[in-house]
């Protein structure tokens, strides 16, 4: 029997992670990108770290995501970095900052600690062992030195103390006292929001705590409090994995593993900001470079053969000029570096929680396939077009969430990786259109996401021409397939649900909680910028939009698509006069 190639092996780990047949996908991976073949992020994810850690081979992950072919993709694979032994830096326990944790510091700096604090919990059903709880905390704790990593401010700026041992703090809370039908869970949140600032602002220890809340008999809330300094949503999922792993084990009296893990920055791996890995970054103040076009046309976008092309007649003094201009105005709303103190900004916030109905998603689902995206960009795509109805905008930019794990071993280490990126929204052409124009820009946004970069490529994506003179910040982050919606550990059933710190950093943020099982979407907003009506105005126009991509024919015209009856969104006072109203909403 002949021995597969490389490209053989990537093609058969493809198949297997988007549950395609291993001998029909070469065919069409020689014509057709990952994305149209079954992939979202997640299954992009996992195929990047399957090749890296059983075949030695690092894939480039926004290549993967881009439009070009799978099979030229993984042929660009080249040999993974090879990790040296031994620590990351032997007896030092004051290290320099990660790049996310230096973001997550400085946004504390400008919002507070209840802005970076973060809550993802578990519903407990059945016998609770706390010992068995505490020693896989302890485990835990052991395995991962971000779990034991505390911060301090010194003369030349923060820097990061890596402690030798320091499980967990479990806080047990009072019980939650309820009525018949009332949301324990949510009563639960709602106190822990109180107190979720206090929990993680612990001078010399690590900014991180599991708080325990009784519900009723047999029923118990497990929050896993935590800054964004410790971990990024990916990492709070590996935590509550491996945690209740260890509880199962620890339950049925079985050994526990306390070996410590590589740590981020290990020599020879790739390093958490990402600079050695194979994903692209930017370096912080520049703009794109001129080769790369705005957008990645996707195969089946209309403007793809244009793009070598149309790349080649561009000038590309002009272009570099025009990001320059465009990052330079951008300073002024941002808050960048240059662009003078930043105001002081009110972070109180709320959150609505949208049901969606397995019908709309699987409405949805099927207009990715259709489309050849993801899910998340049909989502995405939707949002786009409420916050663009609702602000009167046809092109705007969202900061979309993406991940920036380099290297297989970053994905089991609990460090703060995930990077926003701008995504350039551009409301026009058909359905199809508009959906496969929006996965080109989040392709485009993932090669130059950086935990550092993120205001600079925000201004240097920023549409040219007047500027409003109060911007908004729309993000959106798709984290469904970080966690299943429950796991079983021991006689336990735990149940996972997001809290709310009662505290944003952005003005208008989407979250995609769940899909496959009772989908569930998070709409957070500033209280200041966006009055709980207006809110709950535009979750509504969210859904509308959902809903009209995914009934109408792939042709219609996005501008065509009806939103809500008229009776829906109230018209402001203003409207009914003829005249503009204000919005409290101004994008870049």
């Amino acid at each position: 029997m002949l021995t597969p190639t490389p490209l053989e092996e990537l093609l058969d780990l493809a198949a297997d992670v988007i549950g395609g047949d291993r001998r029909v996908l070469p065919a069409g991976a020689a014509g057709s990108p990952f994305i149209t073949l079954g992939g979202g992020l997640g299954q992009a994810v996992r195929l990047q770290a399957r090749a890296e850690r059983q075949l030695g081979l690092a894939v480039d992950l926004a290549q993967l995501l881009g439009p070009a072919p799978l099979a030229d993709v993984l042929a660009r694979a080249r040999p993974a970095p090879v990790r040296a032994a031994g620590g990351g830096e032997p007896g030092a326990a004051v290290r320099a900052l990660l790049p996310g944790q230096s973001a997550a510091l400085a946004a504390e700096r400008e919002a507070g600690a209840g802005a970076v604090t973060r809550v993802l919990s578990a519903e407990l059903s059945g016998p609770l062992d706390t010992d068995a709880l505490r020693g896989a905390l302890a485990a835990l704790s052991a395995r991962h030195e971000g779990l034991r990593t505390a911060f301090a401010a010194t003369a030349r700026g923060p820097v990061r103390r890596v402690l030798a041992v320091c499980p967990p703090s479990l806080v047990t809370l009072e019980a939650v006292a309820g009525g018949p039908g009332e949301d324990l869970v949510a009563a639960a949140h709602a106190r822990l929001a109180v107190r979720a600032g206090r929990l993680v602002t612990r001078p010399g220890l690590p900014p991180l705590a599991f708080a325990l809340t009784p519900l009723a008999t047999g029923r118990h809330l497990l929050s896993f409090v935590h800054h964004d300094a410790v971990a990024d949503s990916r990492s709070a999922a590996l935590v509550w994995q491996e945690l209740l792993a260890d509880y199962d084990r620890a339950v049925r009296r079985r050994p526990l593993d306390r070996a410590p893990r590589p740590g981020p920055d290990t020599p020879g791996r790739g390093g958490a900001g990402g600079r050695g890995g194979p994903v692209r970054m930017l370096p912080p103040g520049a703009a794109p470079h001129p080769e790369h076009p705005q957008r990645a046309p996707h195969p089946g976008h209309p403007r793809h053969a244009e793009s070598a092309d149309r790349t080649d007649r561009t000038d590309r003094t002009d272009r570099t000029e025009s990001a320059g201009r465009r990052r330079a105005g951008a300073a002024a709303r941002a808050g960048v570096p240059g662009s003078g103190p930043a105001a002081a900004r009110d972070v109180r916030g709320e959150r609505l929680l949208l049901g969606l109905g397995t019908r709309l998603r699987d409405a949805a689902d099927a207009t990715a396939r259709r489309a050849g995206v993801p899910h998340s960009t049909v989502l995405l795509a939707a949002w786009a077009l409420a916050v663009g109805r609702h602000t009167g905008r046809e092109r705007l930019l969202v900061d979309a969430e993406m991940p920036g794990r380099p290297t297989a071993e970053l994905l089991g280490t609990v460090v703060p990786c995930a990077a926003a990126a701008p995504v350039v929204c551009e409301l026009e052409g058909g359905v199809d259109y508009f959906l496969r124009g929006v996965a080109c820009a989040f392709s485009e946004a993932l090669q130059y996401a950086d935990p550092d970069d993120g205001a600079a490529v925000r201004g240097a994506a920023a549409p040219a021409g007047p500027l409003p003179p109060a911007p908004a910040r729309v993000t959106f982050a798709a984290r469904d397939e970080l966690l299943p919606a429950s796991l079983r550990a021991g006689a336990l059933t735990a149940r996972f649900h997001h809290g709310h710190s009662g505290a944003v950093t952005a003005d208008a943020a989407l979250t995609v909680l769940r899909w496959k099982e009772h989908p569930l979407l998070s709409l957070e907003f500033a209280s200041a910028r966006l009055p709980r009506a207006q809110a709950a105005q535009l979750a509504r126009a969210l859904r509308a939009a959902l809903t009209a991509l995914v009934t109408s024919p792939p042709h219609t015209p996005v501008d065509d698509l009806a939103l809500a009856p008229a009776d829906d969104l109230p018209k402001t006072p203003a409207a009914r006069a003829g005249t503009p109203a204000a919005r409290s909403l101004a994008l870049p």
